[in-house]
C-alpha cells in the first residue's frame, strides 16, 4: 500500500500539471492544450499561430514549471528542517528564513538594484535562521518551544525591517514590494524558470543525494556523535543547502507560507518516516500543492488573487490541528 501512495505522490505533479494548463479564465480544451505541447516537442501537430498557443506556452507553462519547482523547495527545505531539527513544526516560514529572505529582496529592490535579489535573499536568510539556532541554543539543547519561539522574534524582527524599508522607498517601488511580500506566480515567466533551476541544482538536489543522513541526524545529537557524524557539518551543510533553496524560491515569487510545514507532515503520515523515500515524495507533493493553489488562485475570480493567501488559509487550521496531534507524539521535546 505504501508503495503504490509512493507512486502515485511522485507522478502528482505531472497529473495537477496538466489540470492546471487547461483551466483559467480562457478556456482552453485538454485536446488543444495536448496538440501545443506536441507541437512545440515533437512538431507534429501545425497549429499556426492561435490565441491558445501563447496562452498554454508563454503564459500557463512557466507559471505551472515556476510554482512546481517552489514547492519542491519550500517542501524540500521544510522536511530537511524538521529532520536535522527533530522537529515536525519547523519550517521555513516559521524559522524566519523566508522573512529574512524577503528582507533582502525588498532591500535590493528598494535601494540596491544593482545588485541580484537572489544574493541577498540568501545572505538574510542564512543571517535568520543563524540568529533563531542561536538564540534558541541559549536554552540548552535545541528543542521544540525555544526553537519556535526564536523563529517567531527572528520572523517578527526581519518583518520590522520590511516595515522600515516600505516606508523610505518611493511609491512606484512601495507597490512592487507590497504586491510581491503577498507572494504570487503572476509575473512569472521563463526567465524566472530559468533561475529557479538555480535552487533545484545548488539547493534541493544535494539534498536528495544526501538524504540518508537525515535518519541518523534525526535519531539525535548523541546517538548521531555515537555513529561518528559530524553533527556540526551536517547541520551546517542542510541548513545551508535548504537555505538557499528557499531565498531562490522567496526571490521569484515573494512569501508564501506554510507549504514546508504541511506538505512534509502529511507525507510523513501516509508513507512513513524514512527519509530516504521521504524526501523525494516531500519534492513531488509540494509540487502539486503548489501548482493546485496557484491554479485556485488565478480561477477562483476574475482577478488574480496571490497565491500567498490560499496557502495561509490552508495552513493556518493545519497548524492548529498539527500542534494537537504533535502533543501525542514522542517525537522532539
Amino acid at each position: 500500500m505504501k508503495t503504490i501512495k509512493a507512486i502515485l505522490i511522485l507522478l502528482s505533479p505531472i497529473f495537477v500539471g496538466w489540470f492546471a494548463l487547461f483551466l483559467g479564465a480562457y478556456e482552453v480544451t485538454p485536446l488543444m492544450v495536448l496538440k501545443i505541447l506536441l507541437n512545440e516537442t515533437l512538431h507534429i501537430f501545425e497549429i499556426g499561430d492561435i490565441p491558445e498557443k501563447a496562452i498554454v506556452i508563454d503564459i500557463r507553462l512557466p507559471r505551472v514549471i515556476l510554482a512546481g519547482i517552489v514547492g519542491a523547495c519550500l517542501s524540500g527545505a521544510g522536511v530537511t528542517l524538521q529532520g536535522i531539527f527533530r522537529n515536525p513544526l519547523v519550517d521555513p516560514f516559521i524559522l524566519g528564513i523566508s522573512a529574512g529572505a524577503a528582507f533582502g529582496c525588498a532591500i535590493t529592490i528598494g535601494f540596491l538594484s544593482n545588485i541580484p535579489i537572489q544574493f541577498m535573499a540568501f545572505v538574510f536568510a542564512v543571517s535568520a535562521v543563524v540568529i533563531a539556532y542561536t538564540v534558541a541554543r541559549t536554552q540548552g539543547e535545541v528543542s521544540r518551544l525555544p526553537l519556535i519561539l526564536s523563529g517567531v522574534i527572528v520572523s517578527a524582527f526581519f518583518t520590522a525591517l520590511v516595515s522600515i524599508v516600505k516606508f523610505l522607498v518611493d511609491p512606484h517601488k512601495l507597490q512592487s514590494i507590497v504586491y510581491w511580500l503577498i507572494g504570487s506566480f503572476s509575473l512569472a515567466d521563463w526567465k524566472a524558470v530559468k533561475v529557479s533551476f538555480v535552487g533545484v541544482i545548488l539547493g534541493i538536489l544535494p539534498i536528495f543525494l544526501m538524504r540518508w543522513r537525515l535518519n541518523v541526524m534525526s535519531m539525535g545529537e548523541e546517538e548521531a556523535k555515537a555513529l561518528g557524524v559530524n553533527v556540526l557539518r551536517e547541520r551546517v551543510l542542510f541548513i545551508g543547502f535548504s537555505t538557499l533553496a528557499v531565498a531562490v524560491a522567496t526571490s521569484l515569487c515573494g512569501i508564501i507560507g506554510w507549504v514546508g510545514l504541511m506538505v512534509p507532515h502529511l507525507v510523513r503520515m501516509l508513507t512513513g518516516p524514512d527519509h530516504k523515500t521521504l524526501v523525494p515524495l516531500s519534492f513531488a507533493a509540494g509540487a502539486s500543492f503548489m501548482i493546485a493553489a496557484d491554479t485556485i488562485s488565478r480561477t477562483l475570480t476574475s482577478f488574480d488573487i496571490p497565491v500567498g493567501i490560499i496557502t495561509a488559509l490552508t495552513g493556518a487550521p493545519f497548524f492548529i490541528y498539527l500542534m494537537k496531534r504533535s502533543g501525542k507524539e514522542a517525537w522532539g521535546k
